[in-house]
């Protein structure tokens, strides 16, 4: 064999080596996510039939994920391009969602095209359900709020870069956390955890105070700070109909769906981090302005206009822009304006570095912003050079225009996709309004429904769904990077191994 074809084979070697152990080590800590809810048999006992359903696909999942990390463990540290990270985060993200849909078969009768749908959607937390929660486990219900919790700040891909470091920070790029709070990478991680778990415990609580019973509690709480959606009641956060609780629930919506760059501003007191970060002035002027069209043209017709139709207005507005999907009413009931202001709200989604999903109000706010330069520099002399940023942090980040043409590709394939989702929805027979509303809400990753996707979907929308749900979660490119450098690395191997 010549020095080159060598020389490839022991590079990728290398890699793949770190790529498969790292690959293990989230296999692992999703198959001990999967035996949390066997903490239910405790609570009831009667549950306990049900252990194997859990118990089977954890155990497998664990053996191939600790065989994975063991066996190919690196010698030294490997440090993880954004392709590494990218393939990484691809394959552990299709084999634990594979993987997590077997207990929803096993425990709950769920045909495979349900399963999956539901997995994908718990991971990707996005909300929307297959489940009847009225007959559900309680040990169902609480796998389907550990998915999102663990998939809403992908807690697994963050536990990885930690424990790798420095090597790590591809896998963190590559989940959509390329910004650190802190200089170190594995300091700045662990501040991601610390905060997120500070929202859950604080938001269980509260929601205890509220008057929520304790397994409900946990369960919103989860899904409430991971802006998934996921609820232990069919009517959702309006079956307590509570003021306290809708409160509640509000807050953790809108803290879930913040930069947590922007949140360590706040919590060391750097306020004026505040008053300049884009995202925020954009969700000032969005949901008040959404909320007032929604009780102006949707809530007061419909509940008058006392404190229940400013409930609904603002509730409304709050999840469908944090992309949570929590509810307090049908939207059976609203007309075509109404539709279309939660559409756009939901397109928009929550902040970059945040467990939302969407465009992402950083691309919108950027792209806002661009037009006013334009108008700028359309009116100063063709001599002058204007100075385009927004305020990142303390730091001015600036924008070029290969960022800005970045920020349109990508909005164009995220339209797009949107399109296609509703144009599958509407082949299925429903109207132009679901069919909109439904692909908004599965690319976003929101959960909001106006019954397409629910248990009696047909399997071509399941598997639209899932597909929206998998490309809206991880954006797009990074599904492509992954596949594009896990393909392009085999035709490397093979073409390697011929030269031979």
């Amino acid at each position: 064999m010549s020095d080159a074809p060598r020389r490839v084979r022991s590079h990728l070697r290398q890699r793949y080596r770190a790529t498969l152990s790292y690959t293990g080590i989230i296999l692992t800590i999703g198959a001990g996510l999967m035996l949390v809810p066997l903490a239910c048999i405790v609570a009831w006992p009667s549950e306990a039939r049900l252990a194997l359903g859990f118990l089977g696909p954890a155990a497998g999942l664990g053996l191939v994920g600790l065989a994975l990390w063991r066996r190919f463990q690196p010698r030294e540290a490997v440090a993880l391009t954004t392709g590494q990270g990218s393939v990484i985060v691809v394959v552990s993200w299709l084999v634990v969602c594979g993987v997590s849909a077997a207990p929803l078969m096993l425990v709950e009768g769920l045909s495979f095209s349900q399963a999956v749908f539901e997995a994908v959607s718990g991971w990707t937390t996005t909300g929307l359900s297959v489940v009847d929660v009225t007959r559900a486990s309680h040990m169902t219900l609480l796998w389907r709020s550990l998915m999102q919790l663990a998939g809403g700040a992908g807690i697994a891909v963050i536990m990885l870069a930690s424990i790798a470091g420095p090597p790590g920070t591809g896998l963190s790029v590559a989940e959509g956390r390329s910004e650190q709070l802190v200089p170190h990478v594995r300091a700045s991680l662990k501040l991601v955890l610390a905060i997120y778990s500070g929202y859950v415990f604080i938001g269980l609580l509260a929601y205890w105070i509220a008057g929520m019973p304790l397994f409900d509690a946990v369960n919103h709480s989860f899904t409430a700070v991971s802006t998934g959606g996921f609820s232990t009641r069919p009517e959702s956060i309006g079956a307590w109909d509570e003021m306290r609780i809708e409160a509640v629930t509000i807050v953790l919506m809108l803290l879930g769906s913040m930069n947590f760059l922007t949140a360590w501003g706040l919590l060391r007191r750097r306020f004026h981090h505040a008053t300049r970060s884009g995202e925020l002035k954009l969700v000032a002027v969005l949901i008040p302005l959404a909320a007032l069209l929604l009780f102006a043209f949707v809530a007061a017709p419909l509940y008058g206009s006392g404190g229940k139709a400013v409930r609904v207005a603002v509730f409304e507005a709050v999840s469908a822009l944090t992309g949570t999907g929590f509810s307090t009413t049908a939207y059976s009931s609203w007309g075509g304006f109404g539709v279309l202001v939660v559409v756009a709200l939901m397109i928009v989604g929550g902040g970059v570095g945040s467990t939302s999903g969407g465009l992402k109000q950083y691309r919108v706010y950027v792209l806002l912003k661009s037009i006013g330069w334009e108008v700028r520099r359309a009116l100063l002399p063709a001599n002058v050079v204007l100075e385009r940023y927004i305020w990142r942090g303390d730091r001015k980040d600036f924008v070029d225009d290969r960022r800005l043409r970045s920020l349109g590709d990508y909005v164009f394939l995220y339209l797009t996709a949107v399109l296609v989702v509703a144009l599958i929805v509407a082949a299925s027979g429903y109207g132009l309004g679901v069919a909109l509303f439904e692909s908004a809400s599965i690319v976003g990753t929101v959960g909001l429904s106006m019954g397409a996707t629910g248990p009696h979907a047909s399997p071509l929308i399941l598997w639209a769904g899932t597909v929206g749900m998998f490309l809206g979660r991880l954006e797009f490119y990074v599904v492509a990077i992954g596949l594009a450098k896990l393909a392009g690395d085999v035709r490397t191997l093979i073409r390697a191994r011929a030269a031979r």
